[in-house]
């Protein structure tokens, strides 16, 4: 396969639910589009039948584009499973993407030249202007704007969003930064958006009408006392310059 145009990356654990409506729509939307484009799921050791569903659908679609591939990352993690993903990933943009669609797929267009060009990292953002939430409740969207505040006092003072899931890197900025990603798990994104403030990269949040999921696999007070400790870890990796060194 030439080089396509766009690849998206859906890191999937345990998804066999989600994963069969959430790939037939990408598929949909991606053959309507002029420019070619690929799409892989990661597997993150799921226990049910996340990795047969996603494999058998590949067959399916053997074909043409939308390209179907399916990989496994046995490093557990949200972070490992899309690093995995945009390892192998061809596309002249990457765009990563979360199983639950939870941002329309009809969104992704938004992210991509023509619409958008000149950007090296578009974000997708539920607090830009314009962004609109969808049925979230409220001590969630607290916590969120918490969790924010901390990485804006510590790490990304200019951006309101850093954690949904749905981001798209030029395919030479994400060669470059998921070299340095040293996090495996939920907060990875944010020292990924660190490394890039740090190099100099124009990084845009795009906002999105985002709808909340009730099936979702974030843990309020788990994850957010991780995400804590992931940013002093992000913040002491800059000052000892570990995001600064030639990869080799």
């Amino acid at each position: 396969m030439s080089t396509p145009f766009l690849s998206i990356v859906i890191p999937a654990f345990n998804e066999e639910k989600r994963l069969p409506r959430t790939l037939e729509q990408v598929s949909s939307f991606l053959s309507a589009q002029s420019y070619t484009s690929e799409v892989i799921v990661v597997d993150n050791g799921s226990q049910d039948g996340t990795f047969n569903l996603a494999v058998e659908f590949a067959h399916q679609i053997s074909s043409g584009s939308p390209a179907f591939r399916v990989v496994q990352e046995a490093t557990r993690g949200k972070g490992a499973a899309v690093r995995k993903g945009m390892e192998v990933a061809k596309g002249e943009f990457r765009f990563m993407c979360d199983a639950d669609l939870s941002m329309p797929i009809t969104e992704v267009n938004r992210f991509l030249p023509p619409i958008l060009s000149g950007i090296d990292i578009a974000i997708a953002s539920r607090e830009a202007p314009g962004a609109i939430r969808f049925n979230e409740p409220s001590y969630r969207h607290f916590v969120g704007r918490v969790f924010n505040a901390q990485i804006r006092l510590f790490a990304l003072p200019k951006l309101q969003d850093t954690q949904c899931g749905f981001k798209c890197f030029r395919a030479s900025v994400a060669e470059e930064l998921f070299r340095f990603q040293t996090i495996d798990g939920w907060s990875f994104d944010v020292e990924l958006l660190f490394i890039a403030h740090r190099r100099g990269y124009h990084i845009l949040e795009v906002p999105i009408p985002w709808f909340y999921n009730s099936e979702t696999k974030v843990s309020v007070v788990r994850d957010s006392f991780q995400m804590g400790v992931d940013i002093l870890k992000i913040r002491l990796n800059g000052m000892r310059g570990l995001y600064d060194k030639t990869a080799g």
